[in-house]
């Protein structure tokens, strides 16, 4: 069974995620309690008139003869308290357990409700609730009161709701830009990483929190011994070359030399063969090293010039495309790839067709040739460094078979995809997509 995946929402999200929660939890008991001390409020000042009330209606109901008492009582009845007195009416129930607060504020303000048996209850509790009770006069008869005006409980009206949201979602979106300021240095490290090897690296400027301080500082070091390395190869790369070449210079200028005919052309073909092996392999080991620029270039009069070339050699070539296409790239390798893809084409072909489409997302440029083009499982495989098709040890190709992985990194360099497939009517189309 798949475990439940939780969605990732990023280090900003999570830290904006527990602040919500925080800033949640810290309303709600806030809200509480502002709204149990309004409550207490409200509870203080109906205790202070109530025990106002009953002190003076005691009295004098009290005064008053027994027939009498309970016209008195409905003559203190007023808009906030209805008062009843019956001597034969059983003793009121115990105190309710949520007003003995309140009863004991009655007799702070009135202490002389103290020895009256002051009995307090709640009725209809809910948002709306009406306290009843009653206390014993000096002969054992009992007076009875309830407020009319309901005493409103916990108040959460949507306005003091909003009041008191407001400020939270400030401090909600003022935390998130400090944390996203404060995790700038990790946003430009991720896009450093992901640029890395494309361009020239400048260190990150090591701000932030420590561990982000850390993390970047254990990046630009890594990067550093990188750059190092790339540069020793490079370096090397050019020392290796120069050395290669003048043996090889020599070795030409002594096969010039040699009067057989045939044996000169073989040495030829040998030192021919040895330069463009010493070449495709510097052009591969030292293809992240080349300073060229992206210029404005038109491609259709490069592949045109291409074309040219072929027909100079009394091959046959096409160029079928507009007569003007610019798109910025690196022009010298642009040429060299299609260069590439052209040689395989007359090589194994015969014949080579260069076709320009020009498109607002980019240009695709294909060529095809109409040859026994590559097995269907080969297509992917060409495109690795080192990979031959043809094994055998009498080889009728030179080179280490790095033409089609020259061709794959100039075009990943510009951004592209170099893709190979077999021609319908026979042959191989190489497509080269260039974005603008």
């Amino acid at each position: 069974m798949k475990r439940f995946l939780r969605p990732s929402i990023g280090i900003i999200g999570q830290i904006v995620a527990i602040l919500l929660l925080t800033m949640v939890i810290e309303f709600g008991v806030s809200t509480l309690l502002y709204e149990r001390a309004s409550q207490f409020a409200v509870r203080d000042d109906e205790a202070r008139r109530l025990a106002e009330h009953l002190v003076i209606a005691r009295r004098l109901i009290a005064e008053q003869p027994v027939s009498r008492r309970d016209d008195m009582a409905e003559d203190l009845t007023t808009e906030r308290y209805a008062l009843h007195w019956q001597q034969d009416l059983p003793a009121p129930p115990p105190i309710a357990p949520a007003l003995d607060s309140m009863r004991h504020q009655v007799v702070e303000w009135e202490p002389s409700l103290a020895a009256t048996d002051l009995r307090l209850k709640l009725t209809s509790p809910g948002r709306s609730s009406v306290v009843t009770g009653g206390l014993q006069l000096p002969d054992g008869s009992w007076l009875y009161f309830r407020t009319l005006e309901p005493l409103h409980n916990l108040n959460l009206a949507a306005e003091r709701i909003l009041l008191a949201l407001i400020p939270a979602l400030a401090l909600m979106i003022l935390g998130g830009l400090l944390i996203r300021r404060a995790l700038r240095p990790m946003r430009q490290l991720a896009a450093a990483a992901d640029s890395f090897g494309d361009t020239e690296h400048d260190p990150i400027s090591e701000a932030g929190p420590r561990e982000v301080r850390h993390v970047v500082a254990a990046f630009n070091r890594m990067a550093a011994r990188i750059q190092r390395l790339i540069a020793d190869r490079t370096q090397a790369l050019a020392a290796v070359g120069h050395d290669l070449r003048t043996p090889l210079a020599r070795l030409r200028l002594r096969a010039d030399g040699v009067d057989d005919a045939p044996t000169r052309a073989a040495i030829q073909r040998d030192i021919g063969e040895m330069e463009a092996m010493v070449t495709s392999l510097l052009a591969f080991l030292g293809g992240d090293s080349d300073p060229e620029t992206p210029v404005l270039t038109d491609i259709a009069v490069l592949c045109a010039t291409l074309i040219d070339d072929v027909e100079d050699r009394d091959l046959p070539g096409v160029y079928e495309g507009p007569a003007h296409c610019e798109v910025t790239v690196r022009p010298v390798a642009l040429k060299r790839a299609l260069a590439n893809l052209v040689e395989n084409a007359l090589h194994y072909a015969g014949n080579v067709t260069i076709r320009l489409d020009s498109a607002p997302a980019g240009v695709t440029i294909g060529v095809e040739d109409d040859g026994a083009g590559i097995p269907e499982d080969q297509l992917r495989r060409v495109l690795e460094p080192f990979v031959r098709l043809d094994t055998a040890r009498p080889r009728d190709t030179i080179g280490f078979g790095l033409g089609l992985p020259i061709v794959a990194r100039i075009v990943e360099s510009e951004g592209g995809v170099l893709t190979l497939s077999n021609r319908a009517q026979g042959g191989l189309r190489a497509t080269i997509f260039v974005p603008r």
